[in-house]
């Protein structure tokens, strides 16, 4: 079913606002549980050394779970399934709040510019959850043996991590590499969002010969919300390099000298340091994204919305 929808003739078994706000957190629940493996192997390609101790992400795959077993690519999981699923439920929320504002006053439908735009303004207000969700998870992510620092006792969970990080850092600590989550997610949602509508009412279109993305079925939304996790990545994953190492050394003083040091390490062609873990990354964006949109759209349908 369609976000846009602000007009209807059914009867609300919720408002609307707090059923997005709830079908996003359902969202954000399958993300995880469908994708969090692969997000531990992307982390651990961005952070690891230089030189790389993985040649790639079937080996860091392999290394993992051989020094790990299975649990080592849950690690960290808490903290996303705590708060990506609070974080999804938001930017669900504020998506269908923004284009509310966009249709305000106007019959016509909205454009799927309108559309795209409602969604990177969501993003925009997503990053200011995003930024230490993300910093807790990378944190706990990337403590392994390999990269241990020598005095430094392990964190025993997101919680101890959280704490730990307020202690030392002070909240600017948890909002470390802010900047450049802002620079991410807006494009990303953009993409995110634009393309999920636009390809829905395509694939609507071509079975039903009307392009009315609230008439589309389970396995359109699947595909529709597969692409548009691909799109998201496609235009923001440089960003999300840099904020990875940031996150995870404090050696780094600024989003810039982080970018700086990755450039000095991408000298002679290296470019690709700028797309390590871009394999298991867009492996984990269609199934994760595809979860995210049946089971959002799934809960909107529940509960009459």
């Amino acid at each position: 079913m369609e976000t846009v929808g602000v007009t209807s003739n059914k009867q609300e078994v919720v408002p609307k606002a707090i059923g997005e706000f709830a079908a996003g957190t359902m969202g954000g629940w399958a993300q995880v549980v469908v994708g969090h493996p692969f997000d531990t192997i992307k982390v651990r390609m961005q952070t690891q050394p230089h030189p790389p101790i993985y040649s790639g992400g079937m080996d860091c795959l392999r290394a993992t779970i051989k020094g790990e077993g299975m649990g080592g690519l849950y690690k960290g999981v808490t903290s996303p399934l705590a708060g990506i699923g609070f974080c999804n439920a938001v930017v669900f929320a504020a998506n269908g709040f923004f284009l509310r504002l966009l249709q305000s006053g106007s019959s016509e439908p909205l454009s799927l510019g309108q559309k795209a735009a409602a969604g990177g303004l969501a993003g925009g207000v997503m990053s200011f959850l995003n930024c230490p969700v993300e910093l807790l998870k990378v944190k706990l992510q990337t403590q392994t043996a390999a990269m241990a620092v020598a005095g430094h006792k392990p964190y025993t969970g997101v919680f101890n991590c959280g704490v730990r990080t307020f202690q030392e850092r002070g909240i600017t600590g948890l909002y470390r590499g802010l900047g450049i989550t802002i620079l991410r997610d807006i494009p990303s949602f953009w993409a995110y969002f634009g393309l999920y509508e636009g390809l829905k009412s395509a694939l609507v279109y071509r079975r039903l010969g009307v392009a009315d993305g609230s008439k589309s079925n389970g396995g359109e939304q699947f595909l529709a919300g597969g692409f548009a996790g691909i799109s998201a990545w496609l235009t923001a994953y440089p960003q999300d390099v840099i904020k990875s190492r940031m996150q995870m050394d404090y050696k780094y003083k600024s989003t810039s000298d982080a970018f700086k040091a990755l450039l000095h390490e991408s000298r002679g062609g290296n470019w690709r340091i700028f797309f390590r873990g871009f394999g298991p990354t867009i492996l984990r964006a269609f199934p994760a994204n595809a979860a995210t949109f049946v089971a959002y759209e799934w809960t909107m349908k529940t509960l009459g919305l």
